[in-house]
């Protein structure tokens, strides 16, 4: 249905009802170039340069509306008059189909060598290729009422959006448009009955499927084609017009107008977003996206409050930590010594020169965290069982409950075509189609693998090097800061483990911004090596490996913190050492999760920041250099069109790279929590933000993106819902491995002896006692000293028992108390997330029975309309029509007793 003879088929159809319209395409029927074409626009309609509009989004006559633009600039190479040819062909292509071209010559344009085809879809058009999409038009308003208000709704009236911008149209019952039934849709006004959405959606569906030629004995067609081999330079919808003014009484309503001022201001950061608006203007699957950042947001809220609660709890009850007490108090932290952190170098060191970051570990490692982890674990089940009923309601609301997958989405790739070379019966279509066999793939999906396992190991092999720096400069600070008397004061604020782990956070975060730099560019060259059939194929395998190597990339210094570090040091005389070199990372006295806190803080921080920044500011600098070049003579007309061709185009990858850093963030707020409650409150802050950044950008720094539908948020759910179940198992783990919760619980129940205060003398049972003399002499420290043990973090036996230095009976009890806690708080929480998916609905009750009104509704009043036409066309007797009523009626009941 996609060929240019299409319309011409339906109106031979429609005059000779009762004969076949076959129609054979001839490659060699004359056609006009595109200056004699422009020649014959000229004569229709002079073009007055002066008198018209810099925002015209009109022809020339001032009546016709610029749907699409394509342009080109001559090529002077050696294909300069193969791409001359493919243009002439494709144009006349898409006069065949119905469409009207309006060429502007280089010498209006303002760099001077740019051309400008302007296109313009009839009434014809539209109404055949509407039917042809199965898009869904008003049939009458609906008379259903909007949900009613929640309680204490007035309280949320600042943020609320006046109801002309909440909802700029009406609800009404609709059905799929068919040209034959025009009578049945309200349509006041031809010209203005396709929203500007659906327009640029059906034009660029022809555009996508008409042909341009026979080459190598092959029909190729296709816009994307075109612009892959730089036939045309670029191909965009027109944006409404300007949008820091409105248009004018005689044109349509500038929606982006009205777009950026109550949804592109980062001053309505507070206000909900207008989602229909959004939806009318960008289509369906970029409008689904904002309504998932918002929702996503709005469910961060709870979140965030409950986290930062329980922030607040240890900030306020950090003072009366009896563990920081003790490791802050001169006459018990002061006198502990503690063994050495690296070798020779380092010295013997008291525990209360960690009193702040004691103090400060004691906030995020608290009673409140186990209560967060358990929380969060809810709270993301709800999250995704929720958004399921969003996603019901839009459906509804948007008239997607019967959607079919999008036809550009399935459609074959330029690419696979121009690389297969056998042909196959489709069992569907029974047309033959181009095949790739499996045996010319399958060495590009093991090179695919190969690059992606390869890249992964290289973010690996970036960890190790930065972990091999910590432990190179640990020893470097600390002999500097031993050294240096200015720094006196500051060693109680910045310890030489504080100072590497900054210093290594902030490396880390560099290395991984580097690395995903060069990765999209890998992945993206990779994924089209594999030669994908569809469009579809070709997004479903960029994701793959974009998420997995994202995954790892940010994810992979938090799992070593959190799950290896300081887990494998051994004891002082049995070090483990990395690669025989480097001695083995240790944590802090109060435990690695101030560490893990640190790092998550410094990469979810830093990329939401840089992120932003990149993100507004690339785009801007980039159309402003691009308007300062084509701004060469002032004079010109710097037209509507011209205006949008020099903004950055926002791709057709630009919604999943949005999707791509939505999910990493998510990853962060639920894969890590318990070690950083904030993190619900900073991804907050952050996609408040971000969703005016999203909005302003695409309002005003790209072009308008092509229309599409999509009825859901894709294999994006699929991977939240697999980060939701990995989710509770890390974080049950991070409580367990990494806080040191389980080990105070069990000293607090087993072994404590002091019934005020059963806590107190717990720093001291925590560290083992180790002989200096049995030190090895190439890794003590070379001065001596009056004292004969230190202490070190681990539960082994001292010098004079006859196990000594081997783990002792309270290690065995705390692992397995830790193990118990894994298991059990993962069976609670998976057994709550069970109870509430079976409980919430997928579809709430009210959008079913909505649902089931308006398709009662639909046949009803299709059935009336068939019903008046049979009565006025038919002219039958009285008894022929009570026959035909009887069958109409029959055929409702029936309906309703489905329905």
């Amino acid at each position: 249905m996609g060929d240019p003879d299409v319309l011409e088929m339906v109106q031979q159809e429609e005059r000779r009802p009762s004969r076949d319209a076959d129609y054979v395409f001839e490659t060699n029927e004359p056609s006009l170039g595109s200056r004699e074409t422009s020649l014959l626009i000229s004569e229709e309609s002079m073009f007055k340069k002066d008198k018209q509009s810099k925002d015209s989004i009109f022809f020339r006559d001032g009546i016709r509306q610029i749907d699409f633009v394509l342009s080109y600039v001559d090529d002077i190479k050696k294909d300069g008059d193969l791409k001359a040819e493919r243009r002439k062909e494709f144009e006349f292509n898409l006069r065949k189909t119905g469409l009207e071209l309006e060429i502007e010559d280089k010498t209006n344009s303002e760099d001077g060598k740019t051309y400008f085809v302007k296109i313009h879809a009839p009434w014809e058009v539209l109404a055949t290729y509407a039917e042809v999409l199965g898009i869904k038009m008003p049939i009458k308003e609906s008379d259903i009422p909007r949900p009613e208000k929640i309680p204490f709704s007035y309280m949320l009236g600042p943020l609320r959006l006046p109801r002309n911008v909440k909802h700029p149209h009406p609800e009404y019952f609709t059905a799929q448009f068919t040209r034959h039934r025009q009578e049945l849709f309200l349509i006041d006004d031809k010209s203005s009955f396709f929203p500007s959405s659906s327009r640029n959606r059906i034009v660029y569906y022809i555009l996508s499927r008409c042909p341009f030629g026979i080459e190598e004995g092959k029909k190729k067609f296709g816009i994307e084609r075109l612009l892959t081999s730089h036939t045309y330079s670029s191909a965009y919808p027109l944006h409404d017009g300007q949008y820091w003014k409105p248009s004018e009484p005689s044109h349509p309503v500038n929606e982006r107008y009205m777009l950026c001022q109550n949804w592109a201001r980062f001053s309505y950061f507070y206000k909900e977003q207008p989602l229909d608006l959004i939806r009318n203007y960008y289509g369906e699957k970029i409008g689904i996206y904002f309504v998932f950042l918002g929702f996503y947001t709005e469910m961060l809220l709870f979140a965030a409050i409950v986290g930062l609660a329980c922030f607040i709890y240890g900030l306020l009850s950090m003072h009366s930590s009896t563990t920081s007490t003790e490791i802050c108090d001169p006459e018990t932290g002061g006198q502990i010594i503690m063994c050495p952190l690296c070798d020779l170098v380092c010295d013997y060191w008291r525990l209360n020169s960690t009193c702040l970051a004691s103090k400060v570990s004691y906030l995020f490692d608290n009673e409140s965290t186990v209560f967060f982890a358990i929380f969060m674990g809810i709270w993301v089940t709800l999250f995704l069982e929720f958004w399921k009923q969003r996603q019901a309601r839009l459906e509804y609301e948007w008239d997607l409950v019967d959607f079919e997958e999008e036809q550009q989405q399935l459609q074959l790739r330029p690419e696979f075509e121009a690389m297969c070379k056998h042909r196959k019966m489709n069992p569907v279509t029974k047309e033959l189609e181009p095949y790739m066999p499996l045996h010319r793939r399958v060495p590009w999906y093991f090179l695919s693998g190969a690059t992606v396992t390869l890249w992964m190991a290289l973010v690996i092999a970036s960890m190790v090097a930065v972990i091999v720096y910590r432990l190179s400069v640990f020893a470097t600070f600390a002999s500097f800061m031993e050294s240096e008397a200015s720094l006196k004061h500051v060693k109680s604020v910045l310890t030489p483990q504080i100072a590497t782990s900054l210093t290594g956070s902030c490396l880390n975060f560099i290395v991984i911004l580097i690395l995903n730099f060069f990765y999209e560019k890998i992945s993206a060259w990779i994924t089209k090596m594999e030669i994908p059939r569809t469009y579809q194929e070709y997004e479903s395998s960029l994701t793959l490996k974009m998420f997995l190597f994202q995954f790892v990339n940010f994810y992979s210094s938090c799992f070593y913190v959190a799950f290896f570090k300081g887990k494998f040091v051994g004891y002082p005389g049995e070090y483990t050492y990395l690669f025989n070199v480097w001695r083995s990372e240790e944590c802090d006295p109060g435990g690695c999760l101030i560490e893990l806190t640190t790092q998550l803080t410094i990469i979810m921080t830093g990329k939401q920041i840089f992120g932003n920044i990149k993100e507004a500011i690339y785009p801007f600098a980039l159309n402003w250099w691009r308007r300062r070049k084509a701004r060469t003579n002032s004079e010109k007309l710097y037209s509507r069109w011209e205006q949008d061709h020099d903004l950055e185009s926002f791709g057709s990858l630009g919604l999943f790279y949005e999707y791509l850093e939505t999910v990493i963030q998510f990853g962060f707020v639920t894969l890590f929590v318990a070690s950083f409650p904030l993190a619900p409150l900073l991804a907050l802050l952050n996609n408040t933000i971000e969703i005016r950044v999203d909005a302003w950008k695409l309002t005003t720094q790209y072009r308008r993106p092509v229309a599409a539908k999509a009825h859901s948020i894709g294999v994006w759910q699929d991977i939240l819902y697999g980060m939701a179940v990995l989710s509770v198992a890390s974080n049950a783990f991070i409580v367990a491995f990494t806080s040191d919760i389980i080990p105070r619980l069990v000293y607090y129940y087993a072994y404590s002896t002091n019934t005020s205060e059963p806590l107190k003398g717990y720093v001291n049972n925590s560290l083992s006692v180790f002989l200096i003399a049995d030190l090895p002499n190439h890794t003590a420290p070379s001065e001596r000293r009056d004292f004969t043990t230190c202490r070190y973090r681990d539960y082994r036996y001292p010098p004079d028992h006859h196990h000594k230095y081997t783990h002792n009976m309270q290690y065995w009890h705390v692992l397995a108390a830790k193990m118990t806690f894994i298991i059990v708080m993962e069976h609670i929480v998976f057994l709550v997330k069970f109870l509430l998916a079976w409980m919430i609905p997928d579809v709430p009750k009210d959008v079913m029975e909505r649902i089931k009104r308006e398709k009662l509704m639909t046949v009803k009043i299709l059935h009336d309309f068939e019903l008046n036409k049979l009565k006025e066309n038919l002219q039958m007797d009285s008894n022929e029509f009570a026959k035909e009523v009887m069958i109409q009626e029959n055929k409702v009941q029936l309906a309703k007793s489905t329905i």
